[in-house]
């Protein structure tokens, strides 16, 4: 039993607890069918992998155990199997082990395996801080229309799927008839941006504000990460931002029909979604043929490693454009911020494309199958939604047939595990080679 195999085991019975949870009569306000156990199967999977791809609407079809039972799945999934377990043993006073170590080092992707058990405690308090601000945010800002008692309810559940970056969401229209309101376009979003930035580069964000307060001279020294993951995902905000609001502009059916002010927030709040939310603003099915396609283009680069985000990974893009770079300007060595890129890394960037990339091609051609009367591109912006865990939709998922929606379930399964750490589950760890081979070139490009 790998440390992959049991984050892959781990997720699965996560899932599979859910899935029964979510398949009692009590946990849905509808009469009991065998169609509830595919219904429970999928929210599920869902919420484990926060996606936010939903077959049925959230707040109407599930009863309030239903919906606890989502937003305590959406929580589990967001740290992470192992994040989770790791701190429930911290909590019950255990040993912190080597493997266990190891266990939290795969999981976040760090060089390191001492201060695992600190770095669990400060992304517990981090998560707590974030989604307790959020909460209570958010509730004045569903106050007006819900009251009270249900805004708390509405606050907290779209706090902690908004840091998950799950897209969950219990109002019929998801956030579409808050598109025009300032506070929750600027909440949502800061929640989706910090919660799938990683934790690391939000750790040392803290260090940096610190030294600043308490005047200290020193300085700052950020990591490579850092400086990636933090550069890749402003420019590709900012880019997102501009694109949605040109294409979509002469939308009659999205943007078009908005005030300025208002069409700026909603294709804000489209740019920031697309990096793995799944919340929107805006009727997703009714978007131009040009808007999917930058949106399929977001959803599948993601987010930054070592948070909540799914896709292809900020990180993984940077080191292979800096490849191409390189190959361009006939250099021999990868250079990031006058740091050289070690060859393991360019090699995992290129399994990670090469894998992603096949996954998404094998689950759009199974869903074409078996649903021939669907759109491809509709079919396509699905499997990649699911693949990145971002949860965005055109309106096909709860039409889709049984064979159709099982794909998506292993689609967000392999997306939120990885699928570098799916292979490693099923063919084991890699043994050490003494051999090696001689070189020769062959034609490439």
């Amino acid at each position: 039993m790998t440390v992959s195999r049991t984050i892959c085991i781990g997720f699965l019975a996560v899932i599979t607890f859910g899935t029964l949870l979510l398949s009692m009569p009590f946990a849905s306000t509808e009469a009991w069918t065998r169609e509830h156990v595919l219904v429970a199967l999928f929210t599920a999977t869902s919420a484990v992998c926060v996606t936010g791809h939903v077959v049925v609407d959230t707040g109407s079809y599930f009863s309030p155990f239903g919906q606890a039972t989502i937003l305590s799945l959406i929580q589990i999934g967001g740290l992470g199997y192992m994040t989770a377990t790791t701190f429930l043993l911290l909590l019950l006073g255990r040993r912190f082990k080597l493997r266990d170590k190891i266990a939290v080092q795969q999981s976040f992707d760090r060089t390191e395996i001492e201060g695992s058990a600190q770095l669990i405690r400060s992304i517990i308090g981090l998560t707590l801080i974030f989604e307790i601000t959020g909460a209570f945010l958010l509730t004045g800002v569903f106050t007006p229309q819900h009251g009270l008692p249900r805004s708390l309810w509405l606050g907290v559940f779209h706090s902690v799927s908004a840091w998950n970056n799950a897209g969950f969401s219990l109002l019929p229209t998801n956030l579409i008839s808050y598109q025009g309101s300032i506070p929750l376009n600027l909440i949502i979003p800061g929640l989706i941006i910090f919660g799938g930035i990683g934790y690391e580069t939000l750790f040392e964000t803290y260090l940096w504000l610190r030294d600043r307060m308490m005047r200290r001279q020193q300085k700052a020294n950020f990591s490579l990460n850092y400086k990636v993951a933090v550069s890749t995902t402003i420019i590709l905000l900012i880019s997102g931002w501009i694109a949605f609001f040109m294409v979509e502009s002469g939308n009659a059916d999205t943007l078009a029909p908005m005030d300025w002010s208002t069409r700026l927030t909603s294709a804000w709040f489209q740019s920031v979604t697309t990096r793995t939310a799944g919340f929107n603003s805006i009727d997703i099915g009714k978007m131009t043929t040009a808007g999917l396609f930058i949106s399929i283009a977001l959803m599948y680069v993601g987010g930054s490693p070592g948070g909540t985000a799914g896709g292809l990974k900020t990180t993984t893009l940077r080191v292979l454009t800096s490849c191409t770079k390189a190959i361009l300007r006939g250099r021999e060595e990868v250079t990031l911020y006058q740091r050289q890129v070690p060859v393991n890394l360019i090699l995992k960037a290129v399994g990670v494309l090469l894998g992603s990339g096949a996954t998404v091609v094998l689950m759009t051609i199974v869903i074409t199958i078996s649903d021939p009367q669907v759109e491809f591109i509709n079919i396509l912006f699905e499997v990649v939604s699911a693949y990145a865990t971002v949860g965005l939709s055109t309106g096909i998922t709860a039409g889709l047939s049984v064979v159709g929606k099982l794909a998506l379930v292993a689609t967000m399964y392999m997306g939120r595990v990885g699928i570098l750490l799916l292979v490693a589950a099923i063919i084991g760890d890699p043994k050490p080679s003494f051999v090696r081979y001689p070189e020769e070139n062959l034609l490439v490009g």
